[in-house]
Formats: C-alpha cells, structure tokens, sequence
C-alpha cells in the first residue's frame, strides 16, 4: 500500500488521517497529526499582514535617517498599498489556473525578495518599487490561501478558518514589536530584511512540501447539499458582495475612528493619560482580544446554519455601534471590544457562504472578488471619518454613520438563502471517502 495521506479533521483536532486507518479505524489515533496545509496558510496570513503593516513603524526612522517629512515618506507605500487590493482578483484567477500550491510558493518567495529589496533600497524611488512589488506579492494571499485552506478541510472548516484568521491579527500586532526591536538592536534594513529572508526560507520549504506531496491544491469537490439555481447563486452572491463592502467600511472606518475617540473620550483620564502610546495599547488590546473570537466563530460556523452565525454577529454590531457615538469610561471600551469581536467572529462563516456559492472550479475567483471590495472600502472609509471630522470637528457622528450601514448589512445578509446546516457539521456526519488510489 502506498504511503500516502490526506487532510482531514476531526472534532477538536486539525489533522491528517492516514490512508491506512480507513481499513483499520483503530489506527486512527495514532496517525494524526497537524496539516501542513493549516500551517502555510496561517503562516502566510500573519506574513500578509505583517508586511503590509511594517512600513507605518519604519517611517518613523526614516524620517530622521534620510531628512525627509513623514508625508512624503509615508506616500512611497501608497502604489503598494492600492495594489494588495487590486491584485486580489488577477491573483485568485491565476489560482484557479495554475493552482494554489504554486501561487502561495510565489506568495511567500515573492514577498520575502521584495522585503529585503526594501531592506536594500538606497534612495525613496528604490524604495517605492520594492513596495510596490511587496503590494503585489501581498495580494496574493487572501484570494488563494483561504479557500486553498477550505478545499483541504473536509471538517471542522470553521474551525480552521477561525485558527487562521488569528493568525492575521498576530501578523498586525508582531509588525509593530518586531520592527521596533530590529530597528533599535540593528537598524531600519533589518526591520525588512529579517522577516524577509524568514519568508523566503518558508517558501523553500513549502517547495519541498510540494515535491513531497505534503501539501496538495485541493481539489476536493465542496458539496453543500443539493444543486442550486443559477438564479439563486447569483441572488446570494450579490448579497454576500452588497454584505461584505459594507462590512468592510465599518470595519475600517471603526478601526480609523476608534483612536480618536477613545483620546477625546478619555482625555487626561486615567486609563490613557491622554498619551499616544496608551490610546495605542488600548486599541491594540481591543483587536487583540477581538482576534481571538474567530475561533469562536469558526466553532459556531461549524455546529450552526451559516447564515444565522453570520446574520446574528452583524445584527450584533447594530446596539454595539450606536453606543460607541455615546458612552465614555470602562463601558466604552468593553462595547468596543464586543463590536469587533462580532465582526472578527462572522469571518468564518462569512468564507465559508462564499465557498458554498462559488461555481466550481472558481474559488479563486470568488474570493478574489471577496477581497477586492474588503480592502477596496478601506479609502472610502477612511475619507468618511476624515469628512465627518472636518465637519463635526469630532469623529462621534461617523459611528451613527457606520450604525446605519450595519442596519443595511443585517438586512442584506437576512435577504440569503438559508436553513441549510453548517456544511461543517455535514461531515462529521459523513465524512468523505478517501481516495481509492491511495490504498
């Protein structure tokens, strides 16, 4: 018999499940262990927000190194920062094509040669190429690792989904530690060059996993149940695209706007003194706690119908919002945590409804799209809270704003099709059949 394996899960555990343990059950606590498809795709996950993040703490240096102004160092990440947006959708085609392996192998070779070309940049026009090729190695990731995560999950998918979505809040949070302590034990190149190589040094081993045959595209076919319409999976994915721009803008207009008022709301009080660095802390705490609610969600997506997990953490947001415009203290912060936690938490089940709708063979495609309208929200956002500030002089009108778009939201997203159980659980039922050819 050949010695080969393939993905699968079980309840509390990601694994694989050797071929052999089909004929012999007993087995199958003995050849679990951890899938090496889960490992490359949170690895990538938390590269793909550390380097689109690291540049906002190296610009400090900078500054002071090349004797520049912060704004126009900081407008070299601009061309960069536009293309991990637009390269979402080329990238998940691509994926469709040539396949997931090889694109997230690309992922990982490219971003790394591009951090330390930025690491090596001599002057701000070097330094804007390198950032704009990290940009388009960056957008890479989302549109081909998560569904190349889901096609290799039978079971438990949430679950994973929500694993690797903390994975991309620690990339946030790492970006500011580590370029903090590599520019003031070495200097600013390393803060690019060091998790640069290490990406590269993954890609190799990815390489060798693919050769190995440890990691696969994933072909596995998704079936949710009966044939659907066209007519049905065209209604769902207008309203899952209608969902999720407006998701995104609430997600990033909260995230723009949260500083602020939590300066203006505490002041000189005594839990941020009024201080950058602890307005800061406060709203990396915030996202911090809140990352680990994916778990949660993935959970919840695994045992529930999808669009009541999803339907009921927006519905969530409404109350949460409307209080941030006006409470103040303790309370403040504890409604600011929930309201991201919610958000955080209807991201598993939120891919997991694009998977279900996604025609076959289109993933890529699908969450390419998916992706192109998060981070496409992302400017309109952020000019939002600026034309609310500069109107209002304040930012507590902007969470009236964002209230309205999640009362849109949670309408939208009740407009999907539903009852279906959480495919997830499906298959703890009836799990797939291994591969005739393996045995």
């Amino acid at each position: 018999m050949a010695d080969a394996s393939r993905s699968h899960s079980f309840p509390g555990r990601l694994c694989y499940l050797d071929a052999s343990s089909k004929r012999f059950p007993g087995r199958r606590a003995m050849n679990r262990r951890v899938s090496p498809t889960l490992v490359f795709s949170s690895l990538g996950h938390l590269y793909t927000h550390l380097f689109t993040s690291i540049f906002a703490v190296v610009v400090l240096t900078l500054e002071q190194v090349w004797r520049r102004p912060y704004h126009d160092l900081i407008a070299l990440w601009t061309v960069g920062s536009l293309l991990v947006g637009a390269g979402a959708l080329p990238a998940g085609m691509l994926s469709d094509r040539v396949g997931p392996t090889r694109m997230m192998v690309v992922f990982f070779l490219g971003a790394g040669a591009s951090a330390v070309l930025a690491g090596l940049a001599g002057s701000p026009l070097m330094l804007l190429l390198a950032l704009s090729l990290l940009g388009v190695s960056a957008s890479i990731y989302h549109p081909v690792g998560i569904p190349w995560l889901v096609q290799n999950t039978p079971v438990n998918r949430g679950r994973a989904l929500g694993f690797n979505g903390i994975f991309g809040s620690l990339g946030t949070a790492a970006a500011g530690m580590m370029a903090g302590v590599l520019i003031d034990l070495v200097n600013w190149r390393a803060a690019f060059m060091v998790p640069g190589a290490i990406s590269m040094v993954t890609g190799l081993a990815m390489i060798r996993a693919v050769r190995r045959r440890t990691v696969v595209d994933g072909t596995m076919e998704i079936d949710d149940g009966p044939a659907r319409a066209r007519g049905e999976v065209l209604h769902a994915l207008v309203l899952l695209a209608v969902t999720m721009f407006l998701a995104g803008i609430i997600y990033h207009g909260a995230q723009t706007a949260l500083p602020k008022l939590f300066a203006v709301r505490f002041g000189r009080g005594d839990l941020t003194g009024g201080g950058a660095l602890n307005v800061g802390l406060m709203v990396a705490g915030v996202y911090g706690v809140a990352a680990f609610m994916q778990l949660a969600g993935g959970y919840l997506a695994d045992r529930y119908p999808l669009k009541r997990v999803y339907v009921g953490a927006i519905f969530i947001q409404i109350p949460a919002l409307w209080l941030l415009s006006r409470l103040g203290g303790v309370p403040l912060i504890v409604v600011a945590t929930l309201m991201v936690m919610t958000g955080a938490g209807a991201l598993p089940a939120e891919n997991m409804l694009v998977s279900r709708y996604a025609p076959p063979g289109r993933h890529g495609l699908a969450f390419g799209l998916k992706f192109v309208l998060a981070f496409g929200a992302a400017p309109l956002a952020v000019g939002l809270v600026a034309a609310v500030s500069e109107r209002t002089g304040g930012v507590f009108a902007v969470f009236l704003i964002l209230t309205a778009l999640a009362g849109a939201a949670f309408l939208a997203a009740s407009l999907l099709p539903g009852g279906e159980r959480s495919r997830a659980d499906v298959d703890v039922a009836h799990p797939p059949e291994l591969d005739p050819t393996l045995t």
